[in-house]
């Protein structure tokens, strides 16, 4: 899948929210080895010194971590996992309000808008 990063906000923490996204959604899962910061910079065509401070940051988060001489790897933590894909989703869904009330909607009208769309899907 495309980066797609764009020049609007800072690259690395574009890509903390990448790598997070595809942790929370099962791309790499708990206990994956990363591939290494050359070839995740490469992939998303990006310095390797920015990949390296977006994989730091994720280091910090507690997502992932290092074993000395083997690599970055995804935690074993499916907690946290579950708590930063919960607070993902909560990002999108108050994004999703911000910008259905620039549009006039009330978030009640949003969200009947959004399981209108939804039971039309499964239908």
């Amino acid at each position: 899948m495309p980066w797609n990063l764009d020049n609007d906000r800072p690259i690395y923490l574009q890509i903390i929210e990448r790598i997070s996204m595809d942790i929370v959604s099962g791309v790499y899962r708990a206990g994956d080895k990363l591939p290494s910061v050359r070839e995740l910079a490469a992939s998303a065509a990006v310095n390797p010194n920015t990949m390296q401070k977006a994989l730091s940051e994720l280091e910090r988060s507690g997502l992932v971590y290092t074993q000395r001489t083997s690599g970055r790897y995804i935690t074993e933590d499916t907690g946290l996992i579950q708590e930063v894909r919960l607070k993902l989703a909560e990002e999108q869904i108050r994004s999703f309000l911000f910008k259905m009330e620039k549009l006039g909607y009330e978030s009640s009208e949003a969200l009947s808008i959004a399981r209108k769309i939804t039971e039309e899907e499964t239908t």
